[in-house]
């Protein structure tokens, strides 16, 4: 897959008339009959941002972000036992996870080497700058060689062993409320990318603690509707698939192949009646509470079963208009991450849709790598939220007067 440089970007174009933004969440309802219908409302106060100044930045995201998922289609297709390995805490990671945040990193810092660069990133080096981590080093600098060697304007010399741990080591950045700083997953939904499923590379640029730019590959997502009656493997689906979503605040959110088809303007559902809709919930059971999402869509009266898939390829689907809600409430003691919401946050409220807390607080990232959330993450449009909210507080009620 070629991808022009930087200076080779077609300037798309955006409407110029600025929108009202939200923030972000986790559970999502589906309809056949909704995509059609654009819903271009929002709870949050028109932003001060000028959509114009994040050009270059956009152009250098989806760049960076598309040469990562070829990093990481090519790692999924022949997937070694020794590409995996166990953080401390247990939870997977893998030299495709090392290999996009190296990528991303690089790629940035050479498209915008005017910017004070500060990345917020979920992986850091140390497992393996230690003796038993040398072998998958190297296996992680080929890959990001090779992966490279498509651009033109990079391949003035491969880079060291050396030179792919520092890029890693770039996002160790706490982020905050002043300054800019990219915010990455460098492979959101990593059972998801062992188990052959979805996975999403996710990127965004926090500008005074406000999220301005996100931008959202996942290869395994079919380019047409992901609906109810759909597999979510990319092995049953005869779909072309792989889709790159991207948005910048004021300006609507686009989709694209990966391969570089021209974007299409994406809108949420604006469907109204919970009753004819289905919805995406985690695959994971670890992620999400999904009893208590089952019993919100009892309330609501959805008859469909949940579509469950792993990453923030939901917050892509759902900006759309695949579905129309989308819940997530981590067990307790669970810390969101900025990393895990902030591109799909405005990928969705670009869309039309509306993100918040499960007590309708809109999503704040500018108090460092945590989201410091009530309970929860709520995604519909603005028709849905109140009587969702309703469901919400209700379940919740009934959940913790039942222990």
């Amino acid at each position: 897959m070629a991808i022009n440089c930087l200076r080779g970007v077609p300037k798309f174009p955006f409407p110029t008339k600025p929108k009202r933004s939200t923030t972000n969440t986790h559970f999502f309802f589906f309809s056949s009959s909704s995509r059609k219908i654009s819903l271009l409302v929002s709870t949050s106060p028109t932003c001060s941002f000028s959509p114009m100044s994040y050009d270059k930045d956009l152009a250098a995201a989806k760049k960076a972000a598309s040469l990562a998922a070829n990093l990481c289609q090519k790692v999924q297709k022949a997937l070694l036992q020794s590409d995996v390995h166990s953080k401390s805490d247990k939870s997977p990671v893998t030299v495709a996870d090392y290999g996009s945040q190296a990528i991303v990193s690089y790629v940035l810092e050479k498209e915008l080497p005017t910017e004070s660069f500060l990345l917020v990133a979920e992986e850091d080096s140390g497992d393996l700058r230690k003796e038993n981590g040398q072998e998958t080093v190297q296996r992680i600098t080929e890959l990001v060689n090779d992966t490279l060697v498509v651009e033109e304007c990079y391949t003035a010399a491969a880079l060291s062993t050396e030179d792919v741990l520092r890029a890693i080591d770039s996002g160790k950045s706490e982020g905050g409320s002043s300054g800019r700083h990219w915010v990455l997953d460098p492979i959101d939904g990593t059972k998801g990318f062992l188990r052959g499923d979805q996975y999403a590379i996710a990127l965004a640029l926090l500008d005074e603690g406000k999220v301005v730019l996100g931008v959202l590959a996942c290869p395994n997502l079919p380019l047409t509707s992901f609906g109810a009656n759909k597999q979510h493997s990319s092995e049953s689906s005869n779909d072309k698939i792989g889709c790159l979503f991207f948005a910048k605040v004021g300006e609507g959110t686009y989709m694209q192949s990966l391969d570089g088809s021209s974007p299409i303007k994406v809108h949420i559902s604006a469907i109204e009646n919970p009753e004819e809709a289905s919805f995406f919930e985690s695959f994971e059971a670890a992620h999400s509470l999904h009893d208590l999402s089952s019993a919100i869509a009892k309330k609501l009266g959805v008859k469909a079963p949940p579509v469950r898939i792993d990453s923030q390829a939901k917050y892509g689907a759902l900006s759309r208009g695949d579905g129309a809600i989308y819940l997530r409430f981590p067990h307790k003691g669970y810390r969101e991450k900025i990393w895990d919401h902030a591109a799909g946050s405005i990928v969705v409220t670009e869309a039309g849709g509306v993100v918040t807390d499960a007590a309708g607080n809109p999503l704040d990232f500018s108090k460092g790598k945590y989201l410091d959330l009530d309970t929860g993450i709520i995604v519909t449009n603005q028709k849905l939220m109140p009587s969702l909210l309703k469901a919400v507080r209700e379940s919740i009620q009934e959940k913790v007067s039942s222990l």
